[in-house]
């Protein structure tokens, strides 16, 4: 993640010379997200990074397309993940199939195994439709699809979409800043509302961290979202370590040390 390199909401897909694609996507406002690198994980993958080697790659990939491209003193957060995916004998990694596979042992006279082998979250859904009827045969009283029609909680935000959903929330409560309601509504969907509550001005909210995150939301992370650190907080279900000094992080562990959700307070490094 860097300051934002354009103008615009557009995302661009770069393909590199090496043939994989290369992402730029307006991020939080005022920066850009930019990945993604692939390599092989051997062994037990542990605590992962991304690598200088990683960094450099992103760096000359963007420089090929774009007027201005980005420094390493640039990269205010980055992260990394590892990613399973099912061994289909290619020995080109960009080869490997990406989809998901179920492999289903058992069966009538036999408790059923479903093994899901690759899979990611774009295709969560299709994944777990596709589990069920592998396991069907075992469960014949099972119910049909549903979830292509429902929606995730708080996804609720009725008609005209989230940029109406925003609309009314503002108009509902002018005397809380446009920028957190937008915030607050981008993160929570419909559960915005149980999180305000009776809150119509920012003193209502509690303690003020920094980056409009306020006492009043990070509660809500903790009571219904189960949240138990810092780093849960401002990165993992929401990305206010981006807006926020370093006192305002220290001042969040400190809350939660007192709130006895952590045993201490984080060891200072923890916005990454």
């Amino acid at each position: 993640v860097v300051p934002r390199l354009y103008q615009g909401e557009q995302a661009y897909l770069l393909q590199s010379a090496d043939r994989r694609i290369v992402f730029i996507i307006p991020f939080e406002e005022r920066f850009s997200l930019i990945g993604t690198t692939e390599i092989a994980v051997d062994g037990v993958p542990g605590k992962v990074a991304i690598s200088p080697d990683e960094t450099l790659y992103l760096r000359r990939v963007v420089a090929g397309f774009l007027e201005r491209s980005f420094e390493e003193s640039d990269v205010l957060w980055s992260y990394a993940g590892v990613r399973a995916l099912h061994d289909d004998g290619s020995k080109n990694l960009s080869a490997v199939t990406r989809d998901y596979v179920l492999e289903l042992d058992g069966g009538k006279a036999t408790p059923p195994l479903l093994s899901v082998f690759g899979g990611k979250i774009t295709t969560y859904r299709r994944l777990a439709e596709h589990a069920l009827d592998k396991l069907r045969v075992s469960f014949p009283d099972m119910k049909p699809a549903w979830t292509s029609g429902g929606t995730l909680p708080g996804g609720d935000v009725g008609s005209g979409g989230m940029l109406q959903f925003i609309s009314r929330l503002v108009a509902s409560r002018p005397h809380l800043p446009a920028e957190l309601l937008r915030r607050l509504a981008r993160r929570h969907g419909r559960e915005v509302e149980m999180l305000l509550g009776n809150a119509h001005e920012t003193t209502d909210l509690g303690q003020h961290f920094g980056g409009l995150l306020y006492e009043r939301e990070v509660e809500h992370f903790v009571r219904n979202e189960w949240a138990c650190s810092v780093e849960d907080i401002i990165w993992r279900r929401s990305k206010s370590g981006l807006h926020m000094p370093p006192e305002g992080i220290a001042a969040l562990g400190d809350f939660l040390a007192r709130s006895g959700v952590l045993e201490a307070p984080p060891a200072g490094a923890e916005a990454g």
